[in-house]
C-alpha cells in the first residue's frame, strides 16, 4: 500500500472520528439549550418546559401543578396525579408534585392520604402557599381552632403577603369568642406579624364594636397595642356615635378617668398621640404649642403672632347636665383686656357655646382664673376649648397654663 493510500484511509478515519465527536458535542448543547429553555419557560408555559426537558422531576411537578385548579376535570385530575407521580420517581424532593398529588388525592375524598401527601410536602418545604392554605381550610372544616390558627401564624410567617388574603377571613372569623380567645393567644407569643395584624385591625372601620372588643382581650393579656392604634378606635367608635363605647374602651386604658370633669388637670399625661378624650394640642400655620415638664407636673404653652388668634388646645367631655366650675392658674400673659385668652365648653357639632371664661393677665391674683359653666339638657359631648385672641401687641400673644379643673358644684 502506497504512503498516499494510508494518508487517505487514515483521513477518512479521523473525519469520521470528528463527526461523531461533533454531532456527541451538538446533541450536549441542544439538551443544554432546551434544558434552559425549559427553566425560563417553566413558569410561563408549563407544558412546554416539560416536553423540553421530560427528564427533569421539577419541571412535570411544575406541569401537574398548573391541572389542579376549581373546574379541574377528572382527565385533569388523573393526568396531575400522573404528571406527580412521574415526577416524584424522579426527583422524591419535587416538593409541588407531592403538593399536587395530595391536593388530587383530597379531591377524590380519600383526606387521611391527602394529609399524609402534604405533611411530606411540608416536611420537604414550609414556604409553599397551596399547602398552608389547604391546612388551614382542613381545620377549619373540622372545627379545630387551634389547628387553624397554627397554620395561619405558620403562613404568615413564612410569607408576610398573604396578610392581604388572610387578614380579612382571620378578622371576621374573630368575632366568634372562642376564635378570639384563640387568636389572643397566638399573638402573645409576639409572632413577626403581630404589630402589622393589630394595625390592619384599628384601620377597619365597619365593625368598631368588635375591634375595641378585640384589643379589651389583647389587653387583659398584657399585649401592648401601640398607642396611635388605641387613639384610632376611640375617635373611631366616637366619630360613629357609639359614645358609650368610646367612653369604655377608653376607660380601660387610663384607669380611674371621670367623666364627670376634665382629664389630666396638670398636663403630665405626655401622649405622642392622644385621643380626643386627652388634652389634644391644636398648631396652626402661626400658632405653636407645647407641653412642657415642670416641678409641679407639668403646664400647656402656647404662643401666636400679632394678629393671629385661635383654637391652641381641646379635650372631649362627656359632662352629664349641670353646673360646673372651671378653675386654674396661668402665667406669663400680659394682654389688653379685648386680646385675653379665654375657655369655652360648646355641643360637639356646634359653633354657639354655653359657657366661657377669660383667663386674666397672670400678675392678677397671682395667675388664678375661676368661673362657672352649666351643662344643658340634651347635649351629651361637649369640647371644652382654650382660645386665643388676636393681640396688637408686636410681640403677640404668649403664655402658659399651669393647671385646670373642670368639676360639677356639687359632689356627686
Amino acid at each position: 500500500m502506497s504512503r498516499s493510500d494510508t494518508l487517505k484511509r487514515r483521513s477518512r478515519k479521523e473525519w469520521a472520528g470528528r463527526f461523531a465527536l461533533t454531532s456527541g458535542i451538538a446533541v450536549l448543547a441542544f439538551q443544554s439549550v432546551a434544558f434552559s429553555i425549559a427553566q425560563v419557560a417553566t413558569k410561563t408555559r408549563p407544558a412546554f418546559a416539560d416536553a423540553l426537558a421530560p427528564y427533569d422531576g421539577r419541571l412535570s411537578a411544575a406541569h401537574a401543578g398548573t391541572l389542579i385548579t376549581p373546574k379541574a376535570s377528572a382527565r385533569d385530575l388523573a393526568e396531575a396525579r400522573k404528571l406527580s407521580l412521574d415526577a416524584l420517581h424522579r426527583d422524591p424532593t419535587a416538593v409541588i408534585a407531592a403538593v399536587t398529588l395530595g391536593l388530587g388525592t383530597a379531591a377524590d375524598g380519600n383526606e387521611a392520604h391527602a394529609r399524609r401527601l402534604l405533611a411530606y410536602a411540608q416536611m420537604l418545604s414550609r414556604r409553599n402557599d397551596q399547602i398552608q392554605l389547604w391546612s388551614i381550610e382542613d381545620a377549619v372544616a373540622h372545627g379545630n381552632v387551634t389547628t387553624a390558627l397554627r397554620w395561619y401564624d405558620v403562613t404568615l410567617r413564612t410569607k408576610p403577603r398573604m396578610g392581604d388574603m388572610l387578614y380579612p377571613v382571620l378578622t371576621q372569623a374573630a368575632h366568634d369568642p372562642a376564635i378570639r380567645t384563640v387568636l389572643v393567644h397566638t399573638l402573645a407569643a409576639k409572632p413577626l406579624w403581630a404589630d402589622s395584624y393589630i394595625t390592619y385591625v384599628a384601620a377597619q372601620k365597619n365593625d368598631l364594636q368588635n375591634t375595641s372588643t378585640f384589643f379589651l382581650a389583647l389587653g387583659a393579656r398584657g399585649i401592648a397595642v401601640p398607642e396611635p392604634v388605641r387613639a384610632a378606635v376611640v375617635n373611631a367608635l366616637l366619630d360613629a356615635g357609639k359614645v358609650s363605647e368610646a367612653w369604655n374602651y377608653y376607660a380601660t386604658l387610663r384607669p380611674g378617668v371621670d367623666r364627670s370633669r376634665a382629664r389630666d388637670p396638670h398636663f403630665t399625661a405626655s401622649l405622642e398621640t392622644p385621643s380626643v378624650f386627652d388634652w389634644t394640642p391644636v398648631n396652626g400655620v402661626s400658632i405653636a404649642t407645647s407641653f412642657q415638664r415642670t416641678p409641679n407636673g407639668g403646664s400647656f404653652e402656647f404662643s401666636a403672632p400679632a394678629s393671629i388668634g385661635g383654637v391652641v388646645l381641646q379635650q372631649i367631655q362627656l359632662l352629664p347636665p349641670g353646673t360646673y366650675r372651671l378653675a386654674g392658674r396661668s402665667s406669663g400673659i400680659e394682654q389688653e383686656a379685648r386680646a385675653l385668652p379665654y375657655w369655652s365648653l360648646t355641643c360637639r357639632g356646634e359653633r354657639q357655646d354655653f359657657g366661657r371664661v377669660t383667663v386674666p393677665n397672670s400678675a392678677q391674683a397671682n395667675g388664678t382664673f375661676t368661673g362657672t359653666i352649666s351643662v344643658p339638657a340634651g347635649c351629651p359631648v361637649q369640647v371644652l376649648t382654650l382660645f386665643v385672641q388676636p393681640s396688637d401687641a408686636i410681640s403677640g400673644i404668649s403664655g402658659q397654663i399651669d393647671g385646670i379643673v373642670l368639676a360639677p358644684t356639687k359632689q356627686r
